[in-house]
């Protein structure tokens, strides 16, 4: 008899416990492609040469996982934890900040009118330090 079970709210008829563990990991890869092309317009090789369309392509990958580790640092239970990249690209990254760089730190001043300052502020202070 096949098992009726709810994945994210939808209702999903499988055979065995197997291929719900298939399913759902097929559905949570094509969710990262998608979110990768349509977040940060990996999609878009416009030039003519491939070697350039390779390093785009590369880039867009590097942002992907530095957007993908900044989610993982959030608390396991915020909001913050499941938002889409574009959401924190515009509500974490793309933020007007005075950068102050010392000789041992890098102080990043936010403005009094920042909204998110509390989980801008637990991100950076999660960050693993960088040793030069």
């Amino acid at each position: 008899m096949p098992t009726l079970t709810r994945l994210y709210g939808r209702r999903v008829v499988l055979d065995s416990t197997v291929n719900a563990l298939q399913t759902f990991q097929r559905e949570e890869m094509e969710n990262h492609i998608k979110a990768w092309k349509a977040h940060l317009a990996a999609d878009r090789t416009s030039c003519t040469k491939a070697t350039a369309n390779q390093f785009r392509l590369f880039l867009h990958a590097g942002a992907y996982w530095l957007l993908w580790s900044l989610r993982s640092l959030m608390p396991k239970r915020s909001r913050w934890r499941t938002v889409q990249f574009d959401t924190l690209r515009l509500r974490l990254v793309k933020i007007a900040a005075r950068i102050v760089e010392m000789k041992t730190q890098i102080k990043v001043h936010l403005p009094t009118s920042a909204p998110d300052q509390a989980i801008i502020h637990l991100a950076l202070g999660r960050l693993p330090r960088l040793i030069c």
